[in-house]
């Protein structure tokens, strides 16, 4: 970030060398752990809850929890988008995060008051009396729910950025300090996990959801007070508006002049920097061609409508959001098996046996904290050791491309499902209750798999990001949780329609996982993320192949106006 776009949260100019750096990313770091802690307990228990306090079919609850978390992802580009367009990233990360402290309040309220919840009943007996809430009990828990999932989106992406806004990428190094935030910010995220998933959901166990959700509230707050500490050391990016109108004017502008033949040399054509600029040095990627003739110039020396003449920096602007969007739609599959993690197999676990002594049993939502227990350890490795020693190797910064990095977690996430699977069908077979930690595996799989692809993922987004794009292109990164999680809601819906027949309801149709098919459907979705990562490797050589993209990044800098 250059020093004139660094500025306080009241607009005042900041140094770069005396304010950001890591001293100021500590404590986004820390709302990100605690923000974390709050949303992770809540996401990761809630079908218990959905379930057994607000009696809705096992089926439907795994929906509201994946169309929950899902809107939490979809809600993340409107949090980039005010972020990069008007307000900044930490007065959005203050404004939603107060949002979101609303919703566990009113959760809380809503999980304490007996009034505001249906009858107690058990679902698995199917009682007549046990009916699923409705009407104002409904209205109060939905309202709740999106609160905290409009809060958390809008959060989520800015974390990331605001965090990495502390640094300058284009100084070689800061940018090996950049790599480190990232892994970092994936350490804290472990972190917050963890505790949410054993602290507070052995709270919400032992003590009710309404005091787990109050903890989460909790939480929050800590992660605001943590954001507002941090005020006098941050170096913020100053909104620059609105940007899909500039992304709308280079399709307008390219459609108007398809007919133009677009020169092999059209540097005298080209909407410059400024009139004493070098023409020389404006470079165009060769990706989507046809956008570049927005910026050729129908008319020597005329004064063109910016709907009809753009500048390159909006031309590569609308590149890069085409050029990633493949890469972004391969990572959809790897979070459809996330949801899985966090609804079905979170009630295979309460299917099996979890307790390890008379007195100590096992919440099936804590289990998830195993892979993030492992990674809290791992991470460090990864950061101080295989970092360094590959960086010797590739060159790279980071040790391996974030390419590669998404590579190897889309590949390995496959086994996850597989272990799923197996488990499962032996549950299933097996004459007595089968101890809860056989499903262990499959969450730490995944565990590892997520510390490759979703920190390669974000990483890979922001770096790619021009000036005035990096939350907007963050929350992209998001959106792949959101489309994978109703991924998941379709393909339940789906399965169920295919293989129900007479009175069978289907695969996943009956809220007895005794009488459901969960290993065939984890098996679907071993092959449905094979099939991804290969996908995902035609897609990545097609970026890669794409040289000029990642060589003439010069173009971020050009920020051409229009003469």
């Amino acid at each position: 970030m250059d020093a004139e776009l660094s500025i306080g949260c009241r607009g005042r100019p900041r140094e770069p060398r005396k304010h950001g750096g890591m001293r100021a990313a500590v404590f986004v770091l820390g709302i990100q752990a605690f923000e974390i802690m709050g949303i992770a307990a809540v996401g990761n228990n809630l079908i218990t809850y959905v379930f057994d306090d607000m009696h809705f079919p096992l089926s439907e609850a795994a929906n509201i929890v994946t169309n929950f978390i899902g809107t939490i992802f979809i809600v993340s580009l409107l949090g980039g988008f005010l972020s990069d367009s008007y307000l900044g990233s930490f007065w959005t990360m203050l404004i939603f995060g107060f949002v979101e402290l609303s919703g566990f309040i009113l959760l809380s309220v809503q999980a304490h008051l007996p009034q505001l919840r249906p009858q107690k009943c058990d679902m698995l007996s199917k009682e007549e009396n046990c009916k699923e809430a409705d009407g104002f009990k409904a209205a109060i828990f939905f309202a709740a729910l999106y609160l905290v999932a409009l809060g958390s989106g809008c959060l989520k992406p800015n974390m990331i950025s605001h965090g990495g806004d502390q640094f300058i990428k284009e100084d070689p190094g800061q940018s090996k300090k950049l790599a480190t935030y990232f892994n970092s910010a994936y350490l804290s995220f472990c972190v917050g996990e963890l505790i949410a998933l054993t602290v507070l959901v052995w709270v919400q166990t032992h003590s009710g959801m309404d005091v787990g959700f109050a903890v989460s509230a909790a939480a929050m707050a800590m992660g605001l007070i943590s954001l507002i500490l941090g005020m006098v050391f941050y170096r913020n990016k100053p909104p620059q508006g609105s940007i899909f109108t500039p992304l709308a004017r280079v399709f307008v502008a390219a459609i108007t002049k398809r007919k133009q033949v677009c020169p092999s040399n059209a540097t005298n054509q080209l909407a410059a920097d400024d009139p004493s600029s070098n023409p020389a040095n404006l470079m165009l990627t060769g990706r989507f061609r046809f956008l570049d003739k927005a910026c050729i110039r129908a008319q020597e020396g005329g004064r063109e409508s910016p709907w009809r003449l753009c500048t390159i920096k909006e031309v590569e602007q609308v590149k890069i959001i085409l050029s990633v969007i493949p890469i972004f739609a391969c990572t959809i599959i790897f979070n459809t098996i996330l949801a899985q993690l966090q609804t079905f197999s979170v009630q295979q676990g309460a299917a099996m046996n979890a307790r390890v002594s008379n007195s100590i049993e096992i919440p099936p939502a804590s289990l998830q904290a195993i892979p993030y227990l492992i990674l809290i350890l791992l991470v460090p490795i990864y950061e101080t050791a295989f970092v360094p020693l590959a960086r010797r190797i590739t060159g790279h910064d980071s040790g391996i491309t974030p390419l590669q990095r998404i590579g190897v977690g889309l590949f390995s996430v496959t086994f996850s499902m597989v272990a799923a699977a197996v488990v499962e069908t032996k549950r299933r077979q097996s004459s007595k209750l089968l101890s809860i930690f056989w499903i262990t595996p499959q969450f730490l799989i995944f565990g590892l798999s997520e510390m490759f692809t979703a920190v390669g993922l974000i990483e890979f987004f922001y770096k790619q990001s021009l000036a005035g794009m990096q939350s907007f292109l963050t929350a992209m990164a998001y959106c792949s949780y959101s489309f994978g999680f109703y991924l998941s809601s379709v393909l339940v819906s789906l399965v169920n329609r295919i293989t129900s027949s007479g009175s069978y309801n289907g695969w996943l149709g009956d809220n007895d996982l005794n009488k459901d098919r969960l290993d065939l459907f984890y098996w679907v979705l071993a092959c449905l993320s094979l099939l991804n990562f290969f996908n995902y490797q035609f897609w990545s050589r097609w970026y890669r192949s794409n040289s000029s993209l990642a060589d003439n990044l010069a173009c971020k800098q050009i920020g051409a106006e229009n003469i």
